[in-house]
């Protein structure tokens, strides 16, 4: 069973995007959810996470521009992100904490340019 990310794409400097990840029911009882991404060259990071109850931590070079959330009756979770940078630019996917190696699906490309 995998994760599938969506919501990706071309943004200027600057502009927003809302990534969207949805799973089945069984993979969002898992009580840790988390955005992830890889950017060409690098190695994949964490980026954000969220319990089941709300709570969430994020990487220090998103904080206050990066949002999550999930919508437990949706089995969703969103990334909202503004004021983005070039250096954003990556793939994005979701996963568990810790990610499970059957979860990880295709990604959403971002790419941060003018």
């Amino acid at each position: 069973v995998q994760l599938q990310a969506s919501g990706g794409g071309l943004v200027q400097p600057g502009g927003s995007l809302r990534l969207s990840c949805a799973g089945s029911g069984m993979i969002f009882s898992i009580s840790v959810m988390a955005w992830y991404r890889q950017a060409p060259g690098k190695q994949r990071e964490l980026v954000a996470t969220i319990t089941r109850g709300g709570s969430t931590n994020y990487r220090d070079p998103v904080k206050g521009r990066f949002t999550i959330s999930r919508d437990n009756a949706k089995n969703t979770v969103y990334l909202q992100m503004n004021s983005l940078k070039p250096e954003d630019t990556a793939v994005y996917y979701c996963n568990a904490v810790p990610p499970t190696r059957d979860y990880w699906g295709q990604g959403t490309q971002v790419t941060v340019s003018s």
